[in-house]
């Protein structure tokens, strides 16, 4: 028995893991680590998540039979699409159309995939949801291909340094900082541009409007640790833009 609890431990934890690596939220987590447990016939589990760690602790028939284990969480980032993947192993294996084992292989298989899309389409899309935010903003067409460019530049600058640069508050901050520089330069060459709607626009992309809303969401299903510290890292990121762009308009304005 205590062989098949550390088979269900190693499912669990490392489905929690891809899960929380990919911003799903709380309660969704720690719902899908006990859903396979109790699918695995255990008799008692109990899940804590943090934004940065995973707590499991499984109790088999027997007092010598349990199982508590943590799991440090390093690197977060949104991909929605292994969360959706991950949340469909589990339905399959509570259905028993999976074996623990083949759950197990399909997990790893999801872990070790990269993104649903390619970079470079994720720099385009970031270009043109730049040009449209500004459009959306109250900007013009004068105004659509200055924000593509800067969207899509601070998007690129942004996630080079996010891989060369430990601490994400400060790519954000370099981020914002090339994005306002490029909206100055469009302005100093003379063209009629809007630059608060071309900065508006080419900074949407860096919101972190899917942190926001989940750390609302874990407030309103009491994960109150979790919903503050996703609430402050979010207000983190805000500022990091802010203060990247307020840099720029004290310098050149």
């Amino acid at each position: 028995m205590n062989s098949a609890i550390g088979e269900v431990m190693e499912v669990c934890l490392l489905a929690g893991k891809i899960m929380l690596q990919s911003g799903a939220e709380i309660y969704r987590i720690e719902d899908t680590m006990n859903r396979i447990a109790r699918t695995c016939a255990v008799p008692e589990a109990h899940s804590y998540v943090t934004p940065t760690g995973l707590f499991l602790s499984l109790q088999g028939q027997e007092r010598n039979q349990e199982q508590t284990k943590f799991l440090r969480i390093y690197e977060r980032q949104i991909d929605l699409n292994k969360i959706v993947s991950v949340n469909e192993i589990s339905r399959k294996l509570s259905e028993k159309e999976l074996t623990l084992q083949q759950a197990h292989e399909a997990l790893l298989a999801i872990e070790k995939s990269g993104f649903l899309y390619p970079f470079w389409l994720q720099l385009m899309a970031a270009a043109l949801a730049s040009g449209f935010f500004s459009l959306t903003f109250g900007g013009t067409m004068i105004d659509f291909l200055p924000s593509v460019a800067a969207g899509g530049l601070g998007f690129l600058l942004y996630a080079q340094a996010n891989r060369r640069i430990a601490v994400k508050f400060f790519s954000e901050i370099f981020a914002a900082f090339t994005i306002g520089f490029i909206a100055y330069f469009f302005y100093y060459l003379g063209i009629d541009i809007q630059i608060d709607k071309v900065i508006i626009g080419s900074v949407m992309p860096l919101v972190p409007g899917v942190l926001i809303t989940n750390a609302v969401r874990d407030l309103m299903a009491g994960d109150l640790i979790a919903g503050l510290a996703r609430g402050t890292e979010a207000f983190l990121t805000a500022f990091a833009i802010g203060t990247g762009i307020a840099v720029v308009l004290a310098v050149l304005m």
